[in-house]
């Protein structure tokens, strides 16, 4: 009986036949399963069809495949394992800060803002609690249940539910910071207000302080001097972003100028806070600083004289805006500054209504503008003390020369006049500044008979030496520049040249010429301390909550501005302007006083800005008065009685 084929080791070839290289992939037959299909299994010979037999079924991979996989692999392990190190190593300590971010949270502490005094000690400002409710619209509950705790919280702060969600929606784009809902609220209102708080985690109680000016309802130019505090802007927010949305921050006056310094530096508490946010213990607290007190070198007694002289002045002539400055001229020291009209800064403080608001700002007297400080005006005839002294430094004149005033002068068609009819005669430089001769200014300015001008460029640049066309550096938000005209700046302006007219005018004070209050009474100053162009200030003294005490040095903007014989020569005109000239009503007070007066043209159709300026005493001056009222009129009349009343009550028996 024949062997059965099946147990061979080699099939027989007609039931598997050697493949070539258009067989792979052939149908394999099973004697089993007629049913296979077409494999997906190739055959590899590598020569001969005898070798066939060496084959295998699978998928063949090359050396250079695998080396490919392989170096894939370990690369993606190496980044594996460096990311790893960088969670672990690198950045261990910041991720483990994260983790504890997630139990615990850390909150800013505000330290206590300082107190503002007068130089006396007399305190202008003091500090009150402030309660403020604050809601986080991320952290409220939806639907009815936030509906309702809204409602709740809108009946325990007395507002209602309405405005609440007003002021979510206007933060709308910002839903993770805490919304202001509520302020300066009763301590009822505050107590259920924090019960409202224990019970959602969404509402937070603020305690803090907001001011209380002490006297600025009484004497309401300290308001333009201290300040007040307000809410923070959009850009406040941008630009102090260590601040709480419950902060008040300086808008005004020494508030804004000295925030900083008031405010202080913040503490910082860590406290553990459960899963829905609650607090549940303190982890560490570090205090913080409290801000440093400021000391003015105001006198509030003087600020007080100085504000009641001027508005029964105001009253008197049927005016309503005007300005004084009375300063230290050793010093720079501003003992009181008065712009009218002025408001009370506790309606800001307090929370000002939109009504009264309103009121202040269509006032067509803006008492919000701090006039003695940022107001520019044409000077007038108090700008002759800066012409004079240019003159006398330049070589332009001596102390003898003299001009002939005859009532004007004429220059082709046109007529500069003198303010008096038929003239003042022969004048030299202190009669002219006792009787601002506008003829003699003329001439030393612009040119007339032998007398070779100034000419605008030496003008203004006297002018600059004197602290005008520029701000003085005051500690003070707000300050104004004035504006000095050029050759240049009218070319390019109204697109004319300069003319010998409008030097003419810029010799007495006037066309485009502009200063401030302030940059006049400096400019006295220099005549008053021998030659010193010193910088005004209003802050005398730093101290601390210690006792410490950090004092304010006088900063000298230009040593020497003229020489001791240009200001001796132009002080004996402003004391003949009291003996003989403009301001004669002066003679009578206790002390001498040397003075300019001034009337400044602005408008063909409104009355004249009345100047004056002054110190005293002559020989050792204590004080400078620096007055304007505008629409005034003449300044010998309007704003001289304003001077002459403070200097009889300070150097008077009060």
């Amino acid at each position: 009986m024949p062997a059965d084929p099946r147990n061979n080791r080699r099939p027989p070839d007609d039931l598997f036949p050697l493949p070539g290289v258009s067989d792979i992939g052939r149908v394999i037959r099973s004697d089993a399963d007629d049913s296979i299909g077409d494999l997906p299994t190739a055959f590899e010979t590598d020569g001969p069809a005898e070798t066939a037999a060496k084959g295998f079924i699978g998928l063949t991979v090359s050396d250079r495949t695998l080396r490919i996989f392989f170096g894939l692999l370990a690369a993606g392990l190496a980044v594996v394992v460096l990311r790893l190190a960088q969670v672990q190593i690198i950045n261990g300590a910041y991720y483990a800060k994260q983790a504890e971010g997630n139990r615990s949270r850390t909150e800013l502490i505000p330290s206590q803002r300082g107190i503002i005094y007068d130089r006396s000690g007399q305190p202008l400002v003091r500090n009150v609690p402030n309660f403020t409710v604050l809601l986080r619209p991320a952290e409220l509950p939806a639907g009815d249940a936030g509906r309702q705790a809204v409602a709740r919280l809108a009946a325990a702060i007395g507002s209602d539910p309405e405005t609440i969600r007003q002021a979510i929606d206007a933060q709308k784009d910002r839903p993770l910071d805490p919304v202001i809902v509520g302020e300066r609220l009763t301590h009822d209102q505050a107590v259920l207000a924090s019960v409202e708080a224990a019970q959602d985690n969404a509402v937070e109680l603020d305690v803090g302080t907001r001011r209380d000016y002490t006297d600025a309802a009484d004497i309401e130019s300290l308001s333009h001097i201290i300040g007040y505090e307000g809410r923070l802007a959009d850009s406040d927010v941008r630009d102090h972003a260590d601040y709480l949305p419950s902060d008040l921050i300086g808008k005004t006056g020494v508030e804004k100028f000295y925030e900083s310094t008031l405010r202080g530096a913040y503490g910082r508490r860590t406290v553990e806070i459960d899963a829905l946010g609650r607090k549940k213990d303190v982890i560490s607290e570090e205090p913080g600083q409290p801000g440093l007190n400021l000391v003015l070198s105001i006198d509030l007694d003087l600020q007080k004289q100085a504000e009641a002289a001027l508005k029964a002045e105001l009253k008197a002539i049927g005016k309503t805006r005007g300005s004084v400055i009375v300063l230290q001229p050793q010093t720079g020291e501003i003992l009181a500054m008065v712009s009218e009209p002025g408001f009370d800064g506790n309606l800001f403080a307090r929370g000002i209504s939109a009504a009264d608001y309103q009121k202040l700002a269509d006032n067509p007297d803006h008492p919000l503008f701090p006039r003695a400080i940022a107001g520019s005006l044409p000077s007038g005839s108090v700008f002759k003390l800066a012409v004079s002294s240019a003159a006398l430094e330049e070589g332009t004149i001596t102390p003898s020369t003299t001009v002939l005033s005859t009532g004007g002068i004429h220059v082709d068609k046109w007529f500069f006049p003198d303010w008096k009819a038929g003239g003042h005669g022969l004048t030299n430089v202190t009669k002219a500044l006792a009787e601002s001769v506008n003829t003699f200014f003329y001439a030393i300015g612009g040119g007339y008979g032998s007398i070779t001008g100034l000419g605008v460029d030496r003008i203004i640049a006297y002018a600059r030496k004197f602290g005008l066309g520029s701000q003085l550096g005051v500690d003070l938000a707000g300050e104004g520049s004035g504006f000095l005209p050029s050759k240049q700046w009218k070319k390019e302006t109204k697109g004319e040249s300069w003319y010998i007219g409008d030097t003419y005018h810029l010799a007495i004070g006037q066309g485009d010429l502009l200063v401030t209050p302030l940059q006049i009474a400096a400019m006295t100053a220099v005549f008053a301390n021998g030659g010193q162009l010193i910088q005004p200030h209003v802050v005398a003294a730093l101290t601390s909550s210690d006792g410490s005490r950090q004092v304010v040095e006088p900063k000298i903007l230009n040593p020497q501005v003229v020489s001791s014989r240009t200001i001796d020569v132009v002080r004996q005109g402003l004391r003949q302007t009291v003996t003989e000239g403009s301001a004669r009503s002066l003679q009578d007070l206790p002390v001498a006083v040397a003075a300019k007066t001034g009337t400044a043209q602005w408008n063909a159709n409104r009355p004249n800005h009345a100047w004056f300026t002054s110190f005293a005493p002559y020989n050792n001056a204590k004080l400078v008065v620096t007055v304007v009222i505008e629409e005034g009129g003449e300044g010998s009349s309007t704003a001289a009685p304003v001077a002459k009343d403070i200097y009889a009550w300070y150097f008077g028996p009060h």
